[in-house]
């Protein structure tokens, strides 16, 4: 596989970092059950939540947005009046850190990574709630700075959001690797802003600029300073 030789490395969140833990649809529910809405299938909304994730267009990570994926995710179970009145518990709950879990692989990574002295950063489709989500995740230490759509307007795959990042770290685009696990929105944009793009994909062997596990960034990247 291709090396890098980069002064920083920029990470995705969402899939690349962390994941909903146990998962969406299970956290769904249980926030509806919390509200007085029971007997819920949890498998039946993640699999509609995984749908309606897949087919979204021009998706700004605003609340609007998440409001019509909770809609979408509770389709012919609730109605979209009671998805309205969930819905403020569902959006706090996501901002919880006991709705998120770190990839294994994420601290031994970052760890090794900022000690060789690689400068590290953040470029995430999300939204007001990742700072302080990150923060109690205890992940933000790691990064130097972080760029969230929400906050820049612009999500990827405009390179807006990457321009955004290196006008921050001072750094030309080929000083810069950006991990992510969207060939779309983290390896093509970051490479049309002219960043070196890798994708993760756990559930597949590495190969082809496709890594299965953080840690195998360290065999990749060479200092360049």
């Amino acid at each position: 596989m291709e090396s890098y030789r980069v002064q920083a490395v920029t990470f995705d969140v969402g899939g690349t970092l962390i994941q909903p833990w146990p998962s969406v649809g299970e956290i769904y529910v249980e926030v509806a059950e919390q509200c007085g809405i029971g007997n819920l299938d949890a498998q039946l909304v993640e699999r509609q939540f995984c749908r309606a994730w897949a087919e979204k267009e021009d998706f700004q990570h605003n609340q609007q947005d998440w409001l019509e994926l909770l809609v979408q995710s509770f389709r012919n179970v609730l109605t979209r009046s009671q998805c309205i009145e969930l819905f403020p518990a569902v959006f706090a709950r996501f901002a919880r850190a006991d709705a998120w879990r770190i990839h294994d692989d994420v601290l031994p990574a970052l760890d090794e990574l900022s000690g060789r002295g690689f400068r590290l950063a953040v470029v995430s489709n999300w939204d007001i709630r990742l700072r302080s989500l990150l923060k109690d995740l205890k992940l933000m230490s790691f990064f130097e700075t972080v760029s969230i759509s929400g906050e820049v307007g612009f999500p990827k795959p405009s390179p807006v959001l990457f321009e955004h990042v290196l006008k921050k770290l001072g750094l030309p685009g080929d000083a810069v690797v950006h991990v992510g696990d969207s060939v779309q929105e983290d390896v093509s944009a970051a490479r049309n802003s002219g960043l070196a793009g890798i994708l993760i994909r756990r559930s597949v062997p590495s190969g082809n600029g496709t890594i299965s596990r953080l840690g195998e960034l360290s065999g990749l990247l060479q200092e360049a300073w």
